[in-house]
Order: structure tokens, then C-alpha cells, then sequence
């Protein structure tokens, strides 16, 4: 599941996709049907990048990335609206560990929300490329002689002694 570049905006309903940044914020386009346009400026707007949220655990965080694969393998993922005790009863099922008393039933909702748009998206179903790390090959150790002339060269330099002026 590829979520680079969706976003969310404090105060805004729905997702948004970072089409381009410029000085002061981000150029975002909504996720739904009308596509709107919106610039946010960072020193006011509040963004969250899906794919740095995580989710109150017991023991550790749980990414969001996660839930929405298990949502993805549920039979049957009711709509946001639904009863607190339902979506919590899903909630459990697709984020088990998660901490009830920090993880509201607002943040649920706002959970299937987000998985109820993304899912008709193909990038919802892309592998995400791993960063690929290079490894440096390994350097040659040098030859014993070389190490013996190297140190050789390498006189110690003599130290000057600070005269103190009365």
C-alpha cells in the first residue's frame, strides 16, 4: 500500500494528495470527485502524512498502514456512520492491541473514513517500494609494508612551549 503523499488537514474533511510545495506550505488536491485546489501554509494549517500516523497501542504503536490492511482483508467494513459499538468491535479486529481508552471513538470513525475513500484508489493497492541503502564495498585493507612507510613519514611534530609574557 503506497500512502506517499496523502495527507491530512486539521479543520478540512476528507484526504488530500501534496501535488507540489512551494516557500511557505504545500498546493494540495482534494481525494474526491470535485478535485479541489487548496494551498496550506505550514506556520498555520496542521498536516498529517498518512503514512506517519500511528495508533495508540498497549504495548507499542500500531501504524496506520497496518489497520488498513487488515481492513482491507474484512468481509465486511460498515460505513463511518455506523454505531460507536460496531466500529469499535471492527476496530478491534483490524487493530488488535490498540489502547481503548486513548483511541477514541471519533478517531475510529475518522479511520474507516479515510479507508472508505482510499480504497477506490489503484495506489491503494501498490506495493510501496522499500528504500533501497546502498552498501559500500568494502575497502582493501592495505599491505603491512605500506602501513610501515605511512607511519614512518608521519613524524611526531614538536611542541612549542608557551612563554609567558610579565
Amino acid at each position: 500500500m503506497n500512502l506517499r503523499g496523502i495527507v491530512s488537514v486539521a479543520g478540512k474533511p476528507g484526504l488530500w494528495k501534496a501535488l507540489a510545495q512551494n516557500k511557505t506550505g504545500f498546493i494540495l488536491e482534494s481525494l474526491d470527485a470535485q478535485k479541489t485546489k487548496l494551498v496550506v501554509n505550514l506556520s498555520t494549517a496542521k498536516i498529517a502524512a498518512l503514512d506517519e500516523i500511528t495508533i495508540f497501542g498497549d504495548d507499542e504503536d500500531i501504524r496506520l498502514i497496518d489497520v488498513f490492511e487488515r481492513l482491507k482483508t474484512a468481509k465486511n467494513v460498515p460505513d463511518a456512520k455506523a454505531d460507536s459499538k460496531i466500529l469499535r468491535q471492527l476496530f478491534r479486529e483490524a487493530a488488535p492491541g490498540h489502547d481503548e481508552e486513548k483511541v477514541y471513538a471519533s478517531d475510529i470513525k475518522k479511520v474507516v473514513s479515510w479507508f472508505h475513500i482510499l480504497k477506490e484508489f489503484p495506489l491503494f493497492d501498490e506495493v510501496e517500494a522499500e528504500p533501497v541503502t546502498e552498501t559500500p564495498a568494502p575497502e582493501p585493507e592495505p599491505a603491512k609494508e605500506e602501513v610501515k612507510e605511512e607511519v614512518a613519514a608521519k613524524k611526531p611534530a614538536a611542541k612549542k612551549k608557551a612563554v609567558a609574557k610579565k
